[in-house]
């Protein structure tokens, strides 16, 4: 990620960091998991043929790099008692780019972009989820108002260009994907 920013928001009592960029958000899923009982809570869930299914289509949709043959050779292992999946396993197998793992003691585990980190927390909880949601939400209105009070109209301007050209790029991969698809 370029020029990262990290911010903490804490939902039901447990802190939970966020790092962000212009613009892509990562949660750590790490953080989320320590509420309900730990990291083996991520490998749980991602064993899960349904949460397999709903990453690699997330994947295929913002990923143009995503490997589906490997995908979907742990589609078919999904389920079984001897299926293990470890998030480093599936960014290294497929070019996942929705899931990070870091290394490291402070500002290390298992990030995902914030689509698959709302999914994850309904798994966990779904009043968790909510919760999240709310924080998340609360968080980016105070970015956005803090940066609509500290930038001239020309800056903003040039904040708002950037944005809808990351958002661009994005529509512009998805269309792609979806010409292949047919």
């Amino acid at each position: 990620m370029k020029k990262e920013k990290r911010t903490t928001i804490s939902v039901q009592g447990t802190d939970i960091d966020i790092l962000s960029n212009l613009a892509t958000d990562f949660i750590c899923l790490t953080d989320m998991a320590k509420k309900f009982g730990g990291d083996d809570l991520i490998h749980n869930w991602m064993r899960n043929r349904n949460t397999l299914e709903f990453l690699g289509i997330w994947e295929q949709m913002h990923n143009p790099d995503f490997k589906g043959v490997e995908f979907d050779t742990f589609k078919k292992e999904a389920g079984l008692n001897s299926f293990r999946l470890t998030p480093k396993k599936w960014i290294d197998a497929t070019s996942a780019i929705g899931i990070q793992s870091r290394a490291g003691r402070y500002g290390g585990g298992t990030y995902a972009h914030k689509d698959l980190a709302f999914e994850f927390g309904s798994w966990l909880s779904p009043e968790f989820k909510l919760f999240l949601i709310k924080e998340f939400q609360r968080l980016k209105e105070d970015e956005n108002r803090r940066l609509s009070l500290g930038l001239s109209s020309a800056d903003r301007l040039k904040k708002l260009n950037e944005i809808a050209i990351m958002q661009l790029k994005s529509l512009i991969n998805h269309v792609k994907i979806g010409k292949l698809g047919s």
